[in-house]
């Protein structure tokens, strides 16, 4: 198979494979990925992604094989994080030409950031009939959850099960190459996965500390196959990524039903429908192993696979086709990826860079966006082309409609 990676050897470890000509790789994204090859558990190599950069914990962008042992912040506590992408029966034509009450309709439907008067970022008040239904399917393996774990009891759960949440997720309604509608959006597990993750990254943490456990970075602290946390981590990881897919569905469900209320046309939808994360653990077989392949900031990219890589705002989205690339663990890019860190966004770029950046898209223009500006995230098409070995291009989305948390 055609291969576009740069080989790095890293004393005392395993290779990095990173698909990242013609895209900056920041040092410090550099050294996580050199530090994790150096564990023993990982397996053959890691996979860098063209969107790589650094990340709390471990690197965003990374593709991590492990052996009998899984890495709690390779995962992160955007557990399960991904996205979700519908085709419809609508073309642009079927568009009003004011866009602003179509965001509004979603805005309405989906909670999302910091709401005005709410004492939690984007949290139903009471939850809908649609909601409690999908929380049905979660609820008896939570209750499990919580009888090891009862301070889980407490998180907003069903509070945030259909909701958006903050920072860079965002609902979209896009446009494909032939002019056919798509709705699109970005969101995980929420609060209770945050918590998950926040809680067994701390216990891998306290078990490294008493067994004296030698790491090139206390975040890379991990869970050994027979450990007292690691089955109880598995299975609370497999639920926190089940209630991701399942919030993404239901704001899916609620965010078409919205546009019913603004778009007068009929249409039809889920014609061609992705729902995949990108933030995640899984076992699988590689290289004539079963090993525990952790994504964070990746997508399982198998041969045939359909996947979703988002930009920014502004930017071309792609919905794309696994070419199932061994070397790559299966695996492409979860998105653009940023180039610096929030801060310094908001330092460099001002309301007018941001107003020119996303012109044409009715989106969010006020500063507490800027640093969601696209020039905060590397060239899209640059980190398309440094990974043409791994997926094809199906469609290609521009979006009209930004919703951001």
């Amino acid at each position: 198979m055609e291969t576009n990676h740069i080989h790095e050897d890293v004393p005392g470890g395993v290779p990095l494979k990173m698909w990242t000509r013609g895209v900056p790789v920041e040092d410090e994204a550099k050294r996580q990925l050199t530090n994790a090859a150096r564990l023993p558990i990982v397996f053959k190599h890691i996979a860098a992604m063209p969107d790589v950069h650094f990340g709390i914990g471990a690197t965003v962008g990374s593709v991590i094989p492990t052996i009998k042992a899984i890495i709690p912040a390779a995962v992160g506590v955007d557990i399960g994080c991904g996205m979700i992408a519908c085709k419809t029966t609508l073309t642009a034509e079927d568009l009003p030409d004011n866009l602003g009450p179509l965001r509004s309709a979603i805005e309405r439907a989906v909670p999302h950031g910091r709401q005005p008067g709410s004492r939690d970022p984007g949290a139903w008040q009471k939850a809908p009939g649609a909601v409690n239904t999908a929380w049905a399917q979660l609820e008896p393996e939570f209750t499990e959850l919580c009888r090891d774990y009862p301070k889980l009891a407490k998180t907003n759960h069903i509070q945030h099960l259909g909701t958006l949440g903050t920072g860079n997720h965002f609902i979209e309604v896009c446009l494909d190459e032939a002019g056919f509608v798509w709705f699109m959006l970005h969101s995980g597990s929420r609060g209770v996965g945050n918590f998950i993750g926040t809680m067994f990254i701390e216990l891998a943490k306290q078990d490294a500390m008493r067994n004296n456990a030698n790491l090139p970075d206390r975040d890379l602290a991990y869970f050994e196959e027979g450990s007292r946390y690691f089955g109880d981590y598995v299975r609370a990881v497999g639920w926190a990524q089940k209630f991701a897919a399942i919030n993404r569905e239901v704001m899916m469900k609620r965010v078409i039903e919205a546009a019913k209320t603004v778009i007068r046309k009929n249409f039809q939808s889920y014609i061609e429908a992705v729902n995949c994360h990108h933030n995640y653990v899984s076992k699988e077989r590689h290289f004539g192993e079963d090993v525990y392949v952790t994504r964070k900031g990746a997508v399982s990219a198998k041969s045939g696979q359909l996947g979703i890589i988002p930009g920014s705002m502004g930017a071309r989205s792609y919905i794309v086709r696994g070419k199932g690339h061994a070397d790559s663990f299966e695996s492409c890019s979860h998105g653009a990826g940023r180039v610096m860190s929030r801060g310094e966004a908001k330092r460099r770029f001002t309301l007018a860079d941001h107003r020119a950046a996303t012109e044409g898209v009715e989106c969010r223009m006020d500063k507490d966006v800027i640093d969601e500006t696209p020039a905060a995230y590397k060239d899209i098409d640059a980190v398309m082309e440094a990974q043409r070995d791994l997926v094809d291009v199906v469609h290609t989305l521009k979006q009209v409609v930004c919703v951001k948390g």
